[in-house]
């Protein structure tokens, strides 16, 4: 009910009293989302027609068709995730919120038509291609964390994405202009933004995460710099060998790991929310494996953590996240309200710590908890998405060969 009185009232205030609906038109348009008073966060997208439009991130395009009209007002849902775009059409532009309203958050929106998703302005000074060392919150000890700027330069325009120990900040892709880095991506759960000077071995800079977080950063070039293993940050207190669950699923149903449905199979545990899309990228890798190698003594089953306020909002979204990417094995709800680490761990107690979303537990036929991997290095981290993929399968292979 509360969310559909902040629609009717951003319907209130975008539209106009005239009876003729308005449409967005085909083209490539540059839209912008508010995250200081001084910084706006661009991204591109290219309306199909009036139903269906796409979202870039470099080489990522998210699909989007769940898009409404009344009078001069369009209501694009973003796919998976909770978030919506609400704005007035006048003469080809849009003037709206960019709302997330189990979160409470909304955004300023804009959008026009324009090819690019930043203007390239001045010459770059330098080329950032390669590895760089990178710390957020370098001066805040409580804040601070590291992470690996992966980046490929032509000529002005930057691809590429941050590795950190629980994850990646997923398809980045932006310019320099003279010695100016911006990078920037939006998919609809979160939108990313990085500003910094630049030099040839150094990038001072800073991270906003929509209009709610700000920290800085320092980055390094440094070719040959590793994040410690995902495999050795969680992992199972002392006296413990296995891992303990009930948790209910959408019929009602209350679900643990001593279940027939696990008995004498691999089974991967795989710790997530639906509003986090590292977990949207392991889903899906996991979905397709899964579907490929039903036949075989495996199973998988997710964990949600969700911040919806109600058992059947949080069931709402996962019914959702399950039905967009046709996920067949089971997503269990293990808390509503937050999304907080250690109330996570709260329900997780043998673990050290739930230290990412998404975490994989790896367990053997015997029901032994055998690997633990933190985080996901997902499509746009590259190299490290392939090692990862052959890891994992060469880990579950060894699991299925044993007795």
């Amino acid at each position: 009910m509360r969310y559909l009185l902040v629609i009717l009232t951003l319907f209130t205030v975008l539209s106009c009293d005239k009876n003729e609906t308005e449409f967005l038109t085909f083209g490539t348009y540059r839209g912008q989302l508010k995250v200081s008073e001084t910084v706006q966060l661009p991204f591109t997208f290219k309306v199909k027609d009036a139903n269906t439009l796409e979202i870039y991130n470099a080489e990522e395009v998210i699909e989007v068709d769940e898009i409404e009209y009344k009078n001069d007002s369009v209501y694009i849902k973003l796919p998976v995730f909770e978030g919506m775009l609400v704005a007035k059409i006048t003469d080809q532009t849009l003037n709206g919120r960019f709302l997330v309203e189990e979160k409470g958050r909304q955004q300023a929106f804009t959008a026009s038509k324009n090819n690019s998703r930043f203007d390239n302005n001045a010459k770059a000074e330098t080329n950032i291609t390669g590895n760089w060392q990178t710390v957020f919150s370098p001066n805040t000890e409580a804040d601070r964390y590291v992470a690996k700027g992966v980046f490929t330069q032509n000529e002005n325009i930057v691809t590429g994405t941050f590795l950190t120990e629980t994850g990646d900040y997923r398809y980045l892709e932006g310019v320099v202009n003279g010695n100016q880095l911006q990078l920037s991506t939006f998919d609809g759960a979160h939108a990313f933004m990085f500003t910094g000077t630049v030099t040839d071995s150094t990038i001072n800079g800073q991270f906003y995460s929509g209009n709610h977080w700000k920290e800085p950063f320092t980055a390094k070039r440094n070719e040959g710099y590793q994040l410690k293993s995902a495999d050795q940050l969680t992992y199972l207190k002392e006296g413990y060998d296995t891992l303990a669950f009930t948790f209910p699923d959408a019929d009602g149903n209350q679900v643990s790991l001593t279940d027939a449905q696990f008995e004498n199979k691999v089974t991967v545990v795989q710790i997530m929310g639906t509003w986090c899309p590292n977990c949207l990228d392991e889903s899906k890798y996991y979905t397709s494996y899964y579907n490929a190698n039903k036949d075989k003594d495996i199973q998988f089953v997710a964990l949600a953590f969700e911040y919806a306020k109600t058992e059947e909002k949080a069931f709402s979204f996962i019914k959702r996240l399950q039905d967009r990417l046709n996920i067949t094995y089971p997503i269990l709800l293990a808390q509503t309200g937050t999304t907080s680490k250690s109330k996570a761990n709260e329900k997780l107690p043998m673990l050290n710590h739930v230290l990412s979303y998404p975490t994989s537990i790896f367990i053997d036929k015997k029901g032994k908890v055998r690997k633990i991997h933190t985080g996901f290095n997902g499509p746009a981290t590259g190299d490290k998405f392939t090692e990862f993929k052959t890891d994992f399968t060469t880990f579950i292979d060894q699991l299925l060969e044993e007795e």
